[in-house]
């Protein structure tokens, strides 16, 4: 699309957004305007069966509006500038719960009393320790998703290999598994690709690499970051699929049996079950079993490394955050019932990515319909054992720069990609594991100079 009709196009969808937003004049007080990054038609709909529910219960009417992820920097710095935030967010990733937190925009107060009334206790720890800063809550967690090793159970017992819960572990799988008809792994390396920079940082937290260290500075080139790029690369390189791999071609590699293992989010489940007709497994033994992938695969959340015997992985908390321009009564009020009365219809729109981090809800969650072209619950397709290492998977989840405040470096490298291009360096064997790691923190630096100017 030319330049003029991108403007075009973004000032339409700022316009429609802030015709929406609270805080202007002539705002009825009756009406919070609630912002929500789940806008699929399918989650727009279910989500305003619920607030129509709490606008019933409470008087309290919703505007719900719509944000794409990679529209929100833009339209919520146009909102703040225009006076016009919304009340709420949903379904806000971590990196910008700590964008809003970096340019004073969180009412800093809603999210610890709505905490407080729901008990701090019925909260996964992690949930409220990656969302909290300087000993407040900056945003109420809601749900999960998280990154996963899948593994061929059938494949690995044949073999007689462990389930491949160290990155040691991975690497004697895929070895030992690589064959011509079989890759041992696939692995995306795509220098264009966020889900890279996802799937290498899975790898690097489990081995102890950090974006940034705990004086502020920017790591990436340290042993514990030069062995992960080492390891990934030798995975891609000699066990995985030629080219550039990516969250398409990694995903029908893995449906299609062509490969061992490979490393996926939890929203993968629903579709390795058979209800998307649009991404169906293709294996040849699912010809006649629809299921066969599901049933003979493996979940590994957390891993560790050598220079890291702590489990660690990559996963998102996605949260609740109220602006500083709320108001906070209704706010509180709705997000309170959205984490209560409307929690189980909220992460039941989509159970395999919205793994719930409050206590009490495993039954349910497990029991909400997955899918989209057909609807199965969770727990008539996957094993106990599966389902209990994806809920409780939030407990081990890390983060680069999340937990020393780094959330708008974060966003910014994800949109810049410098770790997936260095990364495919190293792949393609034009740079060494230490070339790769030294450039991505020249890069990364540089992202971070840009930021304070």
């Amino acid at each position: 699309m030319p330049g003029r009709a991108i403007a075009s196009a973004c000032s339409l969808i700022l316009a429609g957004l802030l015709a929406g937003c609270g805080g202007g004049e002539g705002r009825d007080d009756s009406t919070i305007t609630v912002w929500t990054e789940e806008n699929l038609p399918d989650r727009m709909a279910a989500q305003r069966v619920i607030a129509a529910d709490f606008t019933k219960r409470t008087g309290i009417k919703v505007d719900l509006v719509g944000v794409a992820e990679d529209q929100f920097s833009q339209v919520i710095t146009a909102a703040a500038a225009a006076s016009e935030l919304p009340d709420v967010i949903g379904a806000l990733p971590l990196a910008s719960v700590r964008e809003l937190e970096a340019d004073d925009l969180l009412d800093l107060e809603t999210p610890g009393a709505v905490m407080e009334e729901l008990g701090r206790d019925t909260f996964i720890p992690r949930a409220l320790e990656l969302n909290t800063a300087d000993g407040r809550l900056l945003a109420v967690p809601s749900d999960a998703w998280a990154q996963l090793v899948l593994y061929r159970k059938d494949l690995f017992a044949k073999a007689g290999l462990e389930p491949p819960r160290t990155l040691a572990g991975l690497l004697t799988a895929a070895r030992a598994l690589n064959r011509d008809d079989m890759a041992g792994i696939t692995l995306a390396v795509s220098a264009r690709d966020s889900f890279t920079a996802q799937s290498f940082e899975h790898v690097a937290l489990a081995n102890g690499c950090q974006m940034i260290d705990g004086r502020g500075a920017v790591a990436l080139d340290s042993p514990a970051c030069v062995r992960a790029f080492q390891l990934y690369g030798e995975l891609a390189r000699n066990f995985s699929v030629p080219g550039k791999q990516d969250v398409d071609t990694t995903r029908a590699t893995y449906f299609s049996g062509r490969a061992a293992m490979t490393i996926w989010s939890s929203f993968v489940l629903d579709e390795l079950a058979g209800l998307r007709r649009d991404t169906l497994p293709s294996c040849a033994e699912c010809r006649a079993d629809p299921e066969f992938l599901a049933e003979n695969t493996g979940v590994v959340t957390a891993l560790s490394g050598p220079d890291s015997p702590r489990p660690a992985q990559y996963g998102e908390i996605v949260s609740w955050a109220v602006t500083r321009e709320a108001d906070k009564d209704a706010a509180r009020s709705f997000v309170t019932y959205m984490m209560s009365d409307g929690y189980e219809r909220w992460f039941g729109m989509a159970p395999e990515g919205k793994v719930p981090v409050r206590e009490g809800y495993a039954d349910a969650w497990s029991r909400a319909p997955a899918g989209v072209d057909g609807k199965r619950p969770l727990s008539e397709v996957y094993p106990k054992p599966v389902l209990d290492a994806l809920r409780t998977s939030p407990e081990t989840f890390s983060r680069w720069g999340i937990p020393q405040g780094q959330g708008k470096l974060v966003g910014a490298a994800m949109g810049e990609l410098p770790v997936p291009k260095a990364l495919n360096g190293v792949v393609t064997g034009s740079l060494t594991p230490q070339q790769a790691a030294a450039q991505a923190r020249r890069d990364v630096e540089a992202i971070k100079r840009g930021l304070r100017q």
